[in-house]
């Protein structure tokens, strides 16, 4: 692998990517997106992508219905980023998950309890919980990094009267 050195300002119209290329099957691999604009999910259940969702902000709406955002198996260096975008509380919850126990969350997330002022920390278990729950989120701003192929690194807040909940599938 080579590097390029530039003097001067580069410049793209549609962002930048830092990809993975398999050495045996030269399949390419998004780790993230630079440049991009935020991504706004559906008000419905989704996959999410590493070429559409890693390395912006995913803006997650005032739901109709709990929406489960499945993340892809994590690559060393990804991130995603979940942000509530709703004008007011969510009467809904929403659930980012792996989509399997052997794909799980390390670390946990601020717990800002809008009711009763109270800020405490939640943890996942560290070796089998991949699924989070936003319980009718008022705010939140929730990352996940992928640190090898089998963990998510998960940092962030979220503010409501609920607190979230760590689960394995």
């Amino acid at each position: 692998m080579s590097n390029t050195t530039f003097s001067g300002p580069v410049r793209s119209e549609n962002g930048f990517q830092t990809v993975a290329k398999s050495s045996t099957t030269g399949e390419v691999t998004v780790i993230v997106n630079m440049g991009v604009a935020p991504v706004t999910l559906a008000d419905a259940n989704a996959t999410l992508t590493a070429a559409t969702n890693s390395g912006v902000i995913n803006l997650i709406p005032d739901g109709t219905q709990g929406n489960t955002y499945t993340l892809p198996t994590p690559v060393s260096g990804v991130s995603y980023r979940f942000v509530y975008a709703g004008g007011a509380a969510d009467a809904s919850n929403h659930v980012i998950t792996t989509g399997s126990d052997t794909l799980y969350f390390v670390g946990g997330v601020t717990f800002l309890d809008v009711d009763t002022d109270v800020i405490a920390m939640v943890y996942s278990d560290g070796n089998s919980n991949s699924k989070l729950t936003l319980n009718v989120p008022a705010g939140c701003d929730v990352v996940f990094v992928g640190t090898s192929a089998t963990t998510y690194q998960v940092f962030g807040y979220v503010s409501s009267n609920t607190a979230p909940a760590f689960a394995d599938q």
